[in-house]
């Protein structure tokens, strides 16, 4: 896969934060980059450093001006982190992992050099995705919003207790059930924890929302597949067990008996750089390490 577009001027670099090799790589394609009369500004994935709305500035010998196009070195949850700030920018981002599965991104560090290369070149594509916005209120007057690229969970917050809910979409009903919670993902998220809730694997260009209970304690609780401009509303039951609200992993708030999540698709997607020519079914069979010759073949 490669098109032509214009070669970034200016790249912000997002790193893990606890990665001892991460500062050493950063500073190297800093330097291939700016050789190349590119600015770079190389910072922490934190989600302290990249709520901050001043990260996107990158200054060079000459002018300051805002990034196009970042890059982040990490795991999953890096590009994750770094996905929040690209999508609120508008910018493209390139994920280079150095981490166990990097399914978010599109190369390896040892393939930076060609990398590299192409991305002066403006040799590259780039893949919008499709990513969620969700809104809850307490009944109490607490109201909190959030974004997610890969999913939005409503959790019991007390291991210890079953948590009560229903669901509806589109203003109707469709399900009431105790569970450990319930998860709406994108089909980019639908390989993260909804697979392994029991959700189906979703190509990430199918133009749909995924809806998967988690543990359900029901003999009839199958995941749900809407129309990408469906709005989908968990509502919490529990009287004794309050709701966890979690955005791509990240705690958002605790929400009491009464509450309501409201989750849509949002506008604001993330458009990923992509360079490769593997199909998405290679791709999943690759991260994942998929046994493709079953287990008839291991007798």
């Amino acid at each position: 896969m490669s098109e032509l577009n214009a070669a970034p001027q200016r790249v912000l670099v997002t790193t893990h934060p606890f990665r001892e090799d991460v500062g050493e790589l950063a500073e190297s394609i800093a330097h291939t980059l700016r050789a190349n009369k590119v600015a770079v500004r190389i910072v922490p994935g934190t989600m302290a450093n990249l709520c901050d709305p001043g990260i996107i500035e990158v200054s060079d010998s000459h002018s300051t001006g805002k990034a196009d196009m970042v890059i982040a070195l990490g795991g999953d949850g890096t590009v994750l982190r770094s996905a929040s700030l690209s999508g609120e920018a508008g910018l493209p981002l390139l994920g280079i992992n150095l981490g166990k599965v990097g399914f978010l991104a599109e190369a390896e560090t040892g393939e930076l050099p060609t990398v590299l290369d192409r991305l002066l070149r403006g040799d590259f594509a780039v893949e919008e995705r499709t990513t969620l916005s969700v809104h809850a209120r307490d009944g109490k007057g607490g109201v909190w919003t959030s974004w997610a690229f890969n999913d939005i969970a409503v959790e019991k917050a007390e291991p210890a207790r079953m948590l009560e809910v229903y669901v509806e979409v589109d203003g109707t009903r469709v399900s009431r059930y105790g569970c450990d919670g319930v998860l709406c993902s994108t089909p980019t998220g639908s390989t993260a924890h909804a697979m392994s809730a029991g959700g189906p694997v979703m190509w990430p260009n199918v133009d749909a929302l995924l809806l998967v209970p988690v543990n359900a304690h029901a003999l009839f609780t199958k995941p749900l597949v809407t129309h990408p401009s469906a709005k989908i509303t968990i509502g919490v039951e529990s009287s004794l067990t309050p709701a966890a609200l979690i955005a791509d992993g990240k705690p958002m708030a605790t929400l009491p008996a009464g509450s309501t999540v409201d989750i849509t698709s949002s506008d604001r997607p993330v458009h990923l750089v992509r360079m490769s020519n593997r199909s998405y079914p290679q791709r999943l069979v690759s991260k994942l390490a998929i046994p493709v010759e079953g287990w008839r073949n291991n007798r």
